[in-house]
Order: structure tokens, then C-alpha cells, then sequence
């Protein structure tokens, strides 16, 4: 049994992992504002993690073997986090995203075209941070969203007292009505009206997650594994926009009706213009079996046809 302290775990992937971290055995403390209440029999921590003294207070005397942290978006948070952890967990796994690796941000890389970018490509030791941003505004926030993982990785590297290990998870789908996101309802309710769905002319593939999957991932992080430094998350196998309306079409009828946006338009959901594709040898080279997108991306659909039905 570990002492595991999860921040955030409300919903979603995070909720299911608090749910297999408590089913294992392990004495789990859930730390959020409240809005939901983690399983019976998991201590709850309601405090702003924002809020420094409040966290410090509310964690008092309590130690952890690690801490995983769903929901640190800002170098801002991720500073707050390193002084109230500071001696109070032995490891910190943070979870990040596929977003890092904007090439928008980040630039090209020098790997040969279409190559899946390893982890090694954002380098959180050399990543600039600058916490003077106004990253307490909702709107800012959400427009630098990778800028703001990017950074909170680099802080937790930098700075952090404590072993530290960051998730990048590729694009997460599945689980029908506990998608919050709506992105694969999206394609489903278009593609069964014969809405158009907007597309680039030279769409490029991107890598996916079931949530069950990433839950999985998470768990093995936080307790089965002592690696540090960022691992790439994603399932074997990659989809452009048109591969993956097809496989919604398949499953839930329907024909899909492209439309193509020019150069720098608006287009759907995962229609990409530059490459967003992510390489997961690291993780199967420290232990963690993938699945491929294939063997669940089908059910993934049939449960969100089923409740958008």
C-alpha cells in the first residue's frame, strides 16, 4: 500500500484513476474545490490549489509516496505546488499533453518529415518560464494553453525537491456520456445529419488515448514505475480527420461530407495542417503495454452514438 495524494481527480480519466488507485489498496487523499466528492472511503481535501496557505494548511502533518497532479495548467501553480509538496512526497507525476509539441510553439523538428516527435524534442530543463504572464486570466489561460503545461513541466523540473515525472496524453477519447470534451459526440451528431464536417486540404494524422487507457497509464506511474522526466501517452496507430469520420461513420451510419478550409481557416476537430503525431517508445521501453487505436476507437463511438442518439 502507497500513500498517493491525487489534485484534481473529479472527472473523467482522473476520476477512474482515483477509483483503481482506492481498489488497489493504496490510501488515496483527493485534493479539489469540492464540486465533486471522490469515492467512499478516499479522504477529501477541499482547498483552491491556488491558494498557498490554504493548501499548506489543509495538507498539514500529511506526507505522501506520490503526488499526481491532474490539473496544473500554469508555472504559477506548478510553483505554489513545489513549496507546498516540499518534503511532503517523495515523487510528483504531473499530467501534460500532446499540446506541448505544438509546432507553432516549438518550431520544426529536425527528425525526417511526419516522424513521430519523441519526448526529448520539449525539453523541460531548457524550457523559458515566465510567471509574471497573466495566467489568472480565463481567457489568456486558454489561448496559451501548451505554453502554460510547457512551462509548469519546467518549473517541476527545475525546481522541485522531489522526484518528477510528467504524462504527455495524446488526444483522449471514449467513454460515451464522461466525455467532457464532446469532440467525438461532435463527429457522430455531423456525420448522422450529413452535416459538413471541415477539413484541411493535406489533413495530417494525430495519435489518441482511450481514457481507460490513460487511467491505466497513470496508475502504473504512480505506482508501479520510478521513472523521471516526461513520457509520451498514446495508443498505437495514428488517424487523420477523414480516417477517423470514417470509422465514426461505420459505427454509427452516415456518410461523412467534407468540406475543405483554406490555408490558416477554421477547421473540425483533429484536422491538423502540421504534424501532431507523438512517439510512445519511451514508455514501452520502461514497461507499459499499449493498446492499438483500433481495438477500441469502434466501442469508443458506439457508446457516444448511443447517448447522442
Amino acid at each position: 500500500m502507497q500513500r498517493i495524494c491525487v489534485i484534481g481527480g473529479s472527472r473523467y480519466f482522473g476520476r477512474l484513476l482515483v477509483e483503481r488507485l482506492h481498489a488497489a489498496g493504496h490510501q488515496v487523499t483527493v485534493i479539489n474545490r469540492g464540486s465533486t466528492r471522490p469515492p467512499a472511503g478516499v479522504e477529501h481535501l477541499v482547498v483552491d490549489r491556488g491558494d498557498e496557505p490554504a493548501l499548506v494548511a489543509a495538507l498539514g502533518s500529511r506526507t505522501f509516496d506520490v503526488t499526481v497532479d491532474q490539473v496544473c495548467y500554469t508555472p504559477v501553480q506548478a510553483a505554489i505546488a513545489v513549496r507546498a509538496f516540499a518534503g511532503r512526497t517523495r515523487r510528483y507525476v504531473m499530467t501534460s499533453t500532446i499540446e506541448v509539441y505544438d509546432p507553432a510553439a516549438t518550431g520544426p523538428t529536425a527528425l525526417p518529415a511526419h516522424t513521430p516527435v519523441p519526448e526529448e524534442h520539449v525539453d523541460p530543463r531548457a524550457w523559458p518560464v515566465a510567471p509574471d504572464l497573466p495566467w489568472d486570466d480565463e481567457a489568456y489561460l486558454e489561448a496559451h494553453y501548451a505554453e502554460g503545461k510547457r512551462q509548469a513541466e519546467a518549473v517541476f523540473t527545475r525546481d522541485g525537491g522531489f522526484a518528477f515525472a510528467s504524462v504527455r496524453s495524446a488526444h483522449v477519447l471514449g467513454g460515451g456520456a464522461q466525455e467532457f470534451t464532446g469532440r467525438l459526440a461532435y463527429y457522430s451528431e455531423r456525420i448522422g445529419k450529413g452535416e459538413e464536417i471541415a477539413v484541411h486540404a493535406e489533413a495530417l494524422p494525430t495519435v489518441f488515448i482511450h481514457y481507460e487507457e490513460l487511467a491505466d497509464l497513470l496508475l502504473w506511474a504512480a505506482t508501479a514505475s520510478d521513472f523521471t522526466g516526461p513520457v509520451n501517452a498514446c495508443s498505437d496507430g495514428r488517424l487523420d480527420v477523414r480516417e477517423l469520420a470514417a470509422v465514426v461513420a461505420a459505427q454509427s451510419g452516415g456518410t461523412p461530407v467534407h468540406r475543405t478550409v483554406a490555408a490558416g481557416g477554421t477547421a473540425s476537430p483533429f484536422s491538423f495542417d502540421r504534424h501532431y503525431a507523438m512517439s510512445n517508445t519511451r514508455a514501452k521501453e520502461l514497461g507499459f503495454a499499449f493498446s492499438h487505436v483500433d481495438d477500441w476507437l469502434p466501442g469508443a463511438v458506439g457508446e457516444t452514438a448511443a447517448v447522442t442518439a
